[in-house]
């Protein structure tokens, strides 16, 4: 409420400049609207943290000021809700709109990302996530966040633009040792799901810093690249998972695809440096999906599903995982041209 700031149930419904909301009486809503947002010149933001004690919020303000905060149901509520009205906003811009639609279906992440400026960011004393203590079957845990508050922080500080990706960028720094699982729905998804849902964006399930996410990783020796393969014009980018050559374990790595000359890289992405970790050209290389029913030859670990392999003209095979098979079909499509 405007006057009185106390909160009431209200329906609303969104037309293509407006949002009216109703009182509801007795079950139904009332024939006339209660009152109106015009969405000309409107600024949203979602997720809104504003509340620490609400994590379901959208907020609006209007081109005069005027501050609106609605709350949803539930997360996925509250994300359609945000599209959709960030749709009916830029409604006479189709490029808008498109660009929109096609950030909620991409998985792609920020180019020049690091984890470790993320770890400062989350531990900074005003602005990073909120640290709670928590009780679950008994056992008490202090200065803990859950996932879906951890999901929440990341979208609003623009570290990802959708749940999707802020799941990957969250999963990395699990992967990474910046943060850890504690109580028994975490640790299980931890143990026993695949590496795509190891981290739940649930508000039951509980994460922590942990120990290491403060110290340095151990420096190693720097991979030397030909400027001119680091040249080529960027196709595609984005978060993949790369099993290891020698250790044979699974590892978050962003790959970036160039062509002219054609080359797949990947980067650490703890690392706050630029520089590949990793690299081979594509002429003469052979790429395939691998079958999702078991486990193919050559794969180590408990990895199954969005599979495919890469054999360079060298005969090295690089097996990754993809975060769907429609991201895995993407990857492939992009990089058949340019073997």
């Amino acid at each position: 409420g405007h006057i009185v700031r106390n909160w009431k149930v209200r329906w609303f419904v969104l037309l293509q400049d407006k949002l009216l909301y109703y009182k509801i009486e007795g079950g139904k809503k009332e024939p006339s609207p209660k009152g109106r947002i015009l969405l000309d010149g409107c600024t949203i933001t979602c997720p809104c943290l504003e509340y620490e004690n609400r994590p379901l919020l959208i907020k609006l303000k209007t081109k005069t000021n005027t501050d609106y905060f609605l709350e949803c149901c539930s997360r996925e509520e509250r994300d359609s809700w945000a599209l959709d009205i960030t749709g009916a906003i830029h409604a006479g811009h189709p490029v808008q709109v498109q660009e929109l639609h096609r950030m909620k279906n991409s998985f792609k992440l920020l180019e020049n990302i690091s984890l470790h400026h993320i770890v400062e960011r989350m531990c900074d004393s005003s602005t990073g996530i909120k640290l709670t203590r928590n009780l679950e079957q008994g056992n008490r845990y202090k200065e803990t966040f859950t996932g879906s508050a951890l999901v929440d922080w990341l979208i609003s500080n623009s570290f990802a633009v959708s749940r999707f990706e802020a799941v990957t960028l969250a999963s990395m720094l699990m992967e990474e040792n910046f943060i850890k699982p504690v109580g028994a729905r975490s640790t299980e998804a931890m143990r026993y799901s695949d590496l795509s849902e190891q981290f739940l964006d649930d508000s039951t399930a509980l994460y922590m810093f942990a120990e290491s996410s403060k110290k340095n990783i151990s420096s190693r020796e720097e991979l030397q690249f030909n400027i001119s393969e680091l040249s080529g014009t960027i196709v595609k980018q984005g978060f993949l998972v790369k099993q290891g050559h020698k250790r044979k374990n699974w590892k978050v790595r962003r790959f970036v695809l160039r062509a002219d000359p054609a080359f797949l890289h990947y980067y650490d992405p703890t690392k706050e440096e630029n520089r590949p970790v990793g690299g081979f050209s594509l002429r003469g290389c052979l790429v395939s999906a691998l079958e999702d029913n078991g486990v193919p030859a050559g794969v180590k670990g408990n990895v199954q599903g969005n599979l495919f392999k890469i054999i360079t003209k060298n005969d090295i095979h690089y097996y990754i995982q993809a975060s769907s098979k429609a991201e895995r079909a993407q990857w492939i499509e992009a990089i058949k041209p340019l073997t």
